[in-house]
């Protein structure tokens, strides 16, 4: 708890790695953007859905907005931020989320300001569920070690529980892949009922376009095929390719495998699923499954048949 602790007091190491770009809390960039004539409310009224469809799942305390750090004003010529901005996500050890701004980020305000808080709300939603999900801890030579995550297990050696998926594969057998398949779906959705209540517009623009479909998850198959063509400037273009690349080696594996195993029940697993994901018990779900598929589907799904083979050292 001690070496957690500290690590959770400087987030330094995580927005180093990002030392063109000034971050700040997120409470602090909504304000600013606030008095700047920057209307969030789009934003506020989604988190306050967002608190309330993850109380059903049985998680009571969001990420709290000082633990977000967002990224703008940056020193670097066309930098371009946003959910697929490389490095950046939710860090379990320090409890931090670090995320940029959507769009050309050498400015103090997004370009496209509705469009921005947009993705702003999905990547929020989605970081509170992995801040939300059951972890359990156990020290390993003075560190540290997380050998539980929600539904997904490692061994203190480092022996995963499932194994990754193929390359190129269509569909998924990691729970890894799946619990974060499942956190974006949710956090799109509440992204997607947030642009249509507030009734923000697609944009004109290519990339604009397929930025807006993939928060509120509406991507088609060519959107995705679409966005790995983009041609614009670097980082515009290295942008559109990790957008293509999660939409189908997370959003659309995870899609699949709801088809493959609750057809017609797609939504109610996916809820099963995020319930045991917050709180890393899989009894129920594993029930439910088993009705389903015979005895022992979850084992039989995702756990590798080495998982307590000796072998890997700490």
């Amino acid at each position: 708890m001690a070496a957690l602790a500290a690590m959770r007091m400087d987030a330094s190491a995580l927005t180093g790695k990002h030392p063109a770009h000034v971050f700040r809390p997120l409470s602090e960039m909504l304000s600013r953007w606030a008095a700047d004539g920057i209307d969030t409310t789009s934003f506020h009224a989604g988190v306050e859905n967002a608190k309330r469809r993850y109380a059903g799942y049985g998680l009571t305390k969001m990420l709290p907005l000082d633990r977000v750090l967002v990224g703008c004003e940056s020193s670097r010529v066309g930098a371009f931020g946003g959910f697929h901005h490389p490095d950046q996500g939710y860090r379990h050890l320090q409890m931090v989320a670090v995320i940029t701004m959507y769009g050309p980020m050498e400015r103090r305000n997004p370009e496209c300001p509705e469009l921005a808080l947009l993705d702003l709300l999905r990547a929020y939603a989605h970081d509170c569920l992995h801040y939300g999900s059951r972890r359990r801890y156990v020290e390993v030579a003075g560190m540290p070690v997380r050998t539980q995550y929600g539904i997904n297990y490692r061994r203190t050696t480092g022996q995963p529980y499932s194994a990754v998926d193929q390359r190129g594969s269509h569909h998924t057998r990691n729970l890894g892949t799946v619990m974060e398949g499942a956190c974006d779906r949710e956090a799109r959705s509440i992204t997607r009922q947030t642009a249509e209540r507030f009734g923000v517009a697609e944009p004109s623009d290519v990339l604009g376009a397929l930025a807006f479909r993939d928060v509120t998850g509406t991507l088609t198959e060519e959107d995705a095929e679409r966005a790995a063509g983009v041609l614009a400037s670097e980082e515009q273009t290295r942008y559109a390719a990790a957008l293509s690349g999660y939409e189908k080696g997370v959003n659309r594996r995870y899609a699949h495998f709801l088809e493959e195993f609750a057809p017609g029940e797609e939504s109610e697993c996916h809820t099963r699923f995020l319930a045991a994901i917050i709180s890393g018990d899989v009894t129920a779900l594993g029930a439910w499954l088993d009705e389903r598929h015979g005895p022992g589907t979850f084992t039989g799904l995702f756990r590798t048949p080495g998982y307590f083979d000796p072998g890997l050292t700490a």
